[in-house]
């Protein structure tokens, strides 16, 4: 019965690196040739294998980085044609009136503000809204009695998300009713 599990366990062995299970001999009755042989065969298969997972990471790795470029490169190109019309604005700024400058700027706004959907990343508007320290990042309190304690009054810098996930935190100024001014505190 010993023999048997032995015997199933080398059969295991043996299909799961590809050597034909009948080709082993019993260890017991082999000789040191026989078994030099076979180690030899074994670390033949584990030296390819190594190899073969080793190129496999490199693969992976260059595929990877091609791809982080090819997306990089695709994010300038659409770029590009905004930067155009900043210089575009700029260049035409000496012979046109600032009202057509204005809203030339505005549409280059528009254009950056669509590109940026295009990947996923969206502005977001937070002024009226209650202030979340996960979301944004308070510059300044302010008291305005109109208004619920801290609500957002101002946003000094615009923020940014990804689906759920904030890309950038707003800057903002939040409403701060438990200090209202003119009011000195004891310290």
């Amino acid at each position: 019965m010993n023999s048997k599990k032995n015997r199933d366990s080398r059969t295991e062995c043996c299909e799961a690196s590809a050597i034909d299970p009948a080709s082993v001999a019993d260890p017991a009755s082999a000789g040191p040739a026989t078994l030099q042989k076979e180690l030899a065969a074994q670390k033949d298969v584990y030296l390819r294998l190594a190899a073969d997972f080793e190129n496999f990471q490199k693969r992976t790795r260059r595929d990877s980085a091609q791809q982080a470029a090819a997306e990089k490169e695709a994010f300038i190109r659409d770029l590009l044609p905004i930067l155009d019309n900043l210089e575009r604005a700029l260049a035409s700024e000496e012979s046109t009136s600032s009202e057509s400058l204005h809203q030339g700027v505005t549409m280059v706004l528009q254009q950056m503000g669509q590109l940026l959907g295009r990947h996923g990343i969206e502005a977001v508007e937070d002024v009226g809204y209650p202030f979340d320290p996960h979301r944004h990042e308070a510059v300044s309190v302010r008291y305005d009695p109109t208004q619920p304690d801290r609500t957002i009054l101002e946003v000094t810098q615009r923020g940014y998300c990804r689906g759920d996930t904030v890309f950038r935190p707003a800057q903002v100024v939040v409403n701060d009713l438990s200090h209202p001014p003119g009011v000195r505190h004891a310290r």
